[in-house]
């Protein structure tokens, strides 16, 4: 559909689920201005990794959320750094890895959507963002031969089937959609066992958030990366939501609620 067209729609856009040939980067190609992420020569660079990211679906949709510590070999060189975003106003998408170059990929992957929607006239699919984002971490893959790795989480409300979904990815772009729950990035295992072993599907909102926040204390316990609630300086993990109502960010006095609650709880 022109762009021409797609102005006279009323109403929401249609879904489309291919990997879109209409692409940003490739426009700024086309005028060589396009952003290069190159291999480099030399040794080892020490670069701000950011740490510990999780999704788990419940009643309504999927809740996501993120510690705010990044690390630089054992120094903390972020405590308050922001992890989970909004890809579109339908999914989200949360950081591991190399920070600065997985913000860096987030910022291009929501304007490739948006870019999308503008020149076809039509959304991408979830499925079809899911093989977008997976094609842009594989376009990575020089750079994280080199130690910069970047590993996205992405979840979102699919409106064809009326339920939340979720997708992780590795390190050459494979792409791989959990059934209910997933963590990754240094504390990723340990709070993984931790929504195993309580997780509910059927949960309601407040429950998901508190297994998110929990899950995060728990690795938080375990991995130095890892950040915790940190109540004297009044920083929280970064919580979103995204169901049929779309993405929403939970407030900081929630969430700061909701991790008082489980660090007194704690044994």
């Amino acid at each position: 559909m022109s762009l021409g067209a797609s102005r006279f729609i009323t109403g929401p856009l249609p879904l489309d689920s291919v990997v879109p040939e209409a692409s940003f980067v490739a426009l700024l190609e086309s005028e060589g201005m396009a952003p290069r992420w190159e291999a480099f020569a030399g040794g080892e660079i020490e670069t701000p990794e950011a740490t510990t990211i999780l999704a788990l679906k419940y009643a309504d949709g999927v809740v996501m959320a993120g510690d705010r510590r990044a690390t630089a070999g054992n120094v903390i060189a972020h405590r308050r750094m922001k992890k989970v975003f909004a890809a579109d106003d339908y999914s989200a998408v949360a950081i591991s890895g190399t920070a600065g170059m997985a913000v860096e990929l987030i910022k291009l992957f929501q304007t490739e959507l948006e870019h999308y929607e503008k020149i076809e006239g039509m959304r991408l699919s979830l499925e079809g963002k899911a093989n977008y984002l997976a094609r842009m971490v594989r376009n990575h893959l020089p750079l994280a031969f080199q130690g910069l790795v970047v590993v996205p989480l992405f979840c979102g409300y699919d409106e064809e089937a009326s339920e939340g979904r979720l997708y992780t990815f590795d390190v050459v772009g494979g792409r791989y959609e959990e059934r209910d729950y997933a963590a990754t990035g240094s504390g990723g295992g340990e709070a993984k066992s931790f929504i195993k072993a309580v997780h509910d599907p059927s949960a309601d909102e407040a429950a998901a958030i508190r297994v998110a926040v929990e899950a995060l204390i728990a690795a938080a316990e375990e991995d130095a990366a890892t950040g915790g609630p940190d109540t004297r300086r009044g920083i929280y993990p970064n919580v979103v939501t995204v169901t049929a109502d779309g993405f929403s960010e939970i407030e900081e006095d929630t969430v700061a609620a909701v991790a008082a609650e489980a660090l007194e709880a704690r044994p």
